[in-house]
């Protein structure tokens, strides 16, 4: 089960903040338990995959006046409930998730994860028709 509201690590996003010194100091003493950066194409990868999420419609969570709307209630990600006011982000299959948890799911699978519709064919398709 995971979850939403965990702290920053070092992931795929951190890798393209490296700073210069850090791969200027790379191989000169370097600690045993440091991996190597990633090859070139994989940061580009990673860079590709940013840009398509930051593409994808955001917005507020509002269940409405009325509660007793039939709405998504639950991030499917982390098994939360959304609250009034989370910021949410809109896959194009039309599900919606915790922004913090889509985001974070996105950079390992690009499918959606309750339908499995692959993110980027909907996203490029919809670039084609503009």
């Amino acid at each position: 089960m995971g979850n939403c509201l965990k702290s920053p690590t070092s992931d795929d996003i951190s890798l393209l903040h490296e700073s210069q010194s850090d791969r200027a100091s790379f191989g000169e003493g370097t600690e045993p338990d440091q991996e190597p950066p990633p090859p070139y194409q994989e940061q580009i990868r990673i860079a590709q995959r940013i840009g398509l999420i930051q593409h994808l419609p955001k917005g507020v969570y509002d269940p409405g006046r009325d509660g007793s709307e039939k709405k998504i209630r639950e991030c499917v990600i982390c098994m939360m409930d959304f609250v009034y006011g989370d910021p949410i982000r809109f896959l194009p299959c039309m599900h919606i998730y915790h922004l913090d948890c889509i985001d974070d799911w996105l950079m390992r699978s690009f499918t959606c994860p309750s339908c499995m519709e692959p993110v980027d064919a909907a996203l490029l398709s919809s670039y084609e028709t503009n």
